[in-house]
């Protein structure tokens, strides 16, 4: 493990993120089916659901009803305090911030530095441990007892498949090339691999998976998907069982990702966006400099698994003629 690296300004983790939804029951039920520990209370702004992964003490993400159409409210990612400084400097030479979120105080998100994107996504950057893994994710155990003489566990012995912990997030953007700028000048990141305008996906020179934060095209900002990992491919496979048990047949996968080369099953949330589980994504570690591509589409999505659905480009948080439904049709 050789992290911090030295002589790079830039977020280490994504901290937790936070958005609206219409009533918090349907985001209970939910993320209870994925996997996530949920934890409920009340906030002078609503309802509202904190997710943490069983077993670890992190709050990775926030849900709050406030009654209107589901929307992002902000991203908050972890820094080291050795560059809080240089971080404030660049965001005052930038013109680019703002004052903090509304919602913040109430979430405990107290401090820190807030700017607001291109795309005009709120973006909190605060002190914090680093909770983006350290290196590549180890497999787990098998679940469940096998069969005499064979390898494959009893469907009836299957347990509750729970993520470890959030790999990254997706967002919509009208502007995939001015966010990869403000991705690298602002926030320290770097490209990991793209295909054109049309998505990119960036890591953290600290050391974390192939990407900590990624975009894809549309007609606003948005939130498209979380992504959470897990232990093996029959994780991700069981994943999809347990959510359509529960009542969520709407999914993409299961499959396997070309940029990022990990597994993916992509369950479809109440509010048309996703939660993901992933398995065996690459790794960039804080002593590698990896070489980007830039890749066609065919070659950029994914290499085996289902028809993509035509609902999983949309963004739920545009105007109704989005650009990107439009194209897929």
């Amino acid at each position: 493990m050789t992290l911090p690296r030295t002589g790079v300004t830039a977020v280490h983790s994504v901290e937790r993120i936070v958005f609206t939804v219409p009533e918090i029951e349907p985001a209970q039920k939910f993320y209870t089916a994925f996997g996530m520990d949920v934890k409920s209370s009340d906030s002078q702004h609503g309802p509202r659901v904190d997710l943490y992964t069983h077993g670890h003490p992190h709050c990775w993400m926030s849900v709050v009803a406030n009654g209107q159409p589901k929307a992002l409210q902000y991203l908050s990612f972890g820094i080291y305090g050795q560059d809080e400084a240089a971080f404030k400097q660049k965001i005052e030479a930038s013109g680019l911030g703002c004052a903090p979120h509304p919602m913040a105080a109430a979430l405990g998100n107290v401090g820190g530095l807030w700017l607001r994107s291109p795309d005009g996504v709120v973006i909190h950057l605060v002190v914090a441990d680093k909770v983006s893994p350290n290196q590549k994710t180890p497999r787990s155990t098998p679940r469940g007892l096998p069969r005499k003489d064979a390898s494959a566990p009893m469907r009836s012995q299957s347990s509750q498949v729970r993520p470890r912990w959030l790999s990254h997030v997706l967002l919509f953007s009208p502007d995939v090339s001015r966010m990869i700028e403000f991705g690298q000048s602002m926030l320290g990141l770097r490209l990991s691999d793209r295909s054109g305008g049309l998505v990119a996906f960036m890591h953290t020179p600290h050391g974390s998976d192939h990407h900590l934060l990624a975009f894809v095209q549309s007609s606003a900002a948005g939130l498209h998907h979380t992504s959470w990992d897990v232990g093996s491919l029959d994780e991700v496979g069981e994943g999809s069982e347990q959510l359509r048990a529960a009542g969520y047949p709407d999914g993409w996968g299961v499959g396997r990702h070309v940029l990022g080369s990990n597994y993916f099953y992509y369950a479809r949330d109440p509010w048309g966006s996703f939660a993901e589980y992933s398995f065996d994504i690459d790794f960039v570690p804080s002593t590698t400099d990896w070489i980007a591509g830039d890749f066609p589409p065919e070659d950029s999505f994914y290499l085996w698994g289902p028809a993509v659905p035509e609902w999983f480009v949309a963004n739920t948080e545009a105007p109704p003629l989005d650009t990107a439904v439009a194209a897929a049709k």
